[in-house]
């Protein structure tokens, strides 16, 4: 499967954006999915992930009640929206495909798809 990240720009603190990840090449609806971003410096960190279906969502606990994932399945896309944005949001954020449904879903090695990722700045 094949992703495209895109949405990023930047934002003042306070501010929100919503990420965009379209899917294309394998029926979409068979994966659980994620993104994750890495700030300059740092090592790529888990922010969320949706199952299948979007019955099942999860955070990490810097973004919890932030941000929220979703997925629409008939448009092959998964969203992230951000909502009061922080600088230490900045980073350029990926969207990523879990084909076996890992439970070790905050790692990076459980997705074996990613897109090209869309920088997100955040300004103080």
């Amino acid at each position: 499967v094949q992703l495209q990240a895109s949405g990023g720009g930047l934002v003042q603190a306070g501010g929100s954006l919503r990420l965009s990840c379209a899917a294309s090449g394998r029926t979409f609806s068979n994966y659980a999915m994620g993104w994750f971003r890495q700030a300059p410096g740092k090592e790529r960190e888990f922010v969320s992930r949706i199952s299948w279906s979007g019955g099942r969502t999860y955070y990490a606990d810097s973004v919890k009640g932030r941000f929220t994932i979703s997925r629409d399945n008939a448009k092959n896309t998964v969203y992230l929206q951000m909502n009061s944005l922080k600088p230490e949001d900045t980073a350029v954020y990926y969207c990523a495909a879990d084909s076996r449904g890992s439970s070790r879903y905050t790692n990076l090695d459980a997705y074996a798809y990613w897109g090209q990722g869309t920088l997100v700045t955040v300004s103080s």
